[in-house]
């Protein structure tokens, strides 16, 4: 818990508490969100105004806790004033983040993060075939012993590594695990190669530290990289887990042109199976589907996907996250998903407990 002698100002105001408090407190705030209120614009600017002053006060309490010298307040300090910006962009739309009051606290908040984050926090560079150069973040978790199961995470351009940033450090806390944040679906790095060799490239790098469990290393794909992660997966046996999007994405993809020539619908408009659209290869280590758009997959494929997997006697497992409709889309209580993900991660890389095959939460 924070010592309160390190607060700037007496007490700040919207900030107190750890971490793990303040987690809680954002995932209650989800999770009673009236959806009426959230379709008004005056009500999102206030949740979001509200949020944005709490990130602020934790970048504060950080900042001052660095300069006395106490990097753990620093650092605890940090990961919340990062969560708390994340709460106030999942109800942002686009013209939110446009918004220069907002857009500088994300930007303020990972410019500062090396200083604040302490060693925990590493920028690392990884070299692909000798021609280009991957820049990611390696995150280290509660490492017990010499070596710590290890988890690529590839983001994509909407759900972007900067936001991934924001997120899991404070989601893995004192996991026994450690974390590659990458992002390999850059079209800057799309003329040499294809990710899923990038995403290799990440396995030589994981493999040859000494502090990562190279029987252990899993892939973690969100959004349009969550393909990616499945590719890999299925052609790099070295990967012990991986939460993606099962193959389906890919399938789907490959059939859009027929069914534009034949005007054939989508399969859950006309509530006919989905059976056609399975992938014809399975992934042999055990996989978690996140419904919706962590991996663009719809509650009716991943189940089908996950009867397919059953049938063969493999490990498959899929979440469904509550995602709260509004006017400008969907907010989801990524505080949630992100503690199942790595709930689930941990049940397949360590001694975690065993968990239900499907997840409502």
């Amino acid at each position: 818990m924070m010592d309160g002698g390190y607060w700037p100002h007496g007490s700040c105001d919207g900030a107190g508490g750890n971490l793990v408090r303040l987690r809680r407190r954002a995932s209650e705030f989800f999770e009673s969100l009236p959806v009426a209120e959230l379709a008004s614009e005056a009500h999102r600017q206030l949740w979001i105004s509200d949020w944005a002053r709490v990130a602020e006060d934790y970048r504060t309490l950080s900042e001052f806790a660095r300069a006395g010298g106490s990097s753990r307040i620093a650092r605890e300090a940090w990961m919340c004033s990062q969560t708390a910006i994340e709460v106030a962009r999942t109800l942002s739309c686009r013209e939110d983040i446009a918004d220069a009051a907002l857009a500088d606290k994300v930007a303020t908040g990972l410019k500062s993060f090396e200083d604040d984050a302490g060693l925990a926090i590493d920028r690392v560079e990884i070299d692909c075939f000798g021609q280009e150069v991957l820049a990611g973040f390696f995150v280290q978790g509660g490492r017990r012993g010499p070596c710590a199961p290890a988890v690529i995470c590839v983001s994509d351009e909407d759900i972007t590594r900067s936001s991934m940033m924001r997120r899991l450090p404070a989601a893995l806390r004192r996991r026994n695990m450690s974390l590659l944040l990458i992002d390999a679906c850059n079209s800057s790095h799309h003329r040499s190669f294809k990710p899923e060799h990038m995403l290799q490239c990440c396995l030589d790098y994981l493999e040859a530290r000494p502090d990562v469990d190279r029987q252990r290393i899993a892939i973690y794909g969100e959004g349009a990289a969550a393909p990616h992660a499945s590719r890999l997966a299925l052609w790099d046996r070295r990967i012990a887990a991986a939460v993606c999007d099962g193959g389906l994405l890919t399938q789907v993809m490959r059939r859009a042109p027929f069914r534009w020539m034949t005007g054939l619908k989508q399969s859950d408009q006309d509530g006919s199976s989905t059976g056609s659209m399975l992938p014809s290869h399975r992934l042999s280590c055990p996989l978690l589907v996140v419904v919706g758009s962590r991996s663009m997959v719809r509650e009716r494929e991943a189940r089908e996907l996950q009867t397919l997997y059953r049938q063969a006697g493999a490990d498959c497992s899929i979440v469904v996250p509550n995602r709260i409709p509004h006017p400008l889309g969907e907010v989801e209580n990524f505080i949630a998903v992100d503690d199942f993900i790595f709930e689930w991660l941990d049940s397949k890389l360590g001694a975690g407990r065993q968990l239900d095959r499907v997840t409502d939460l």
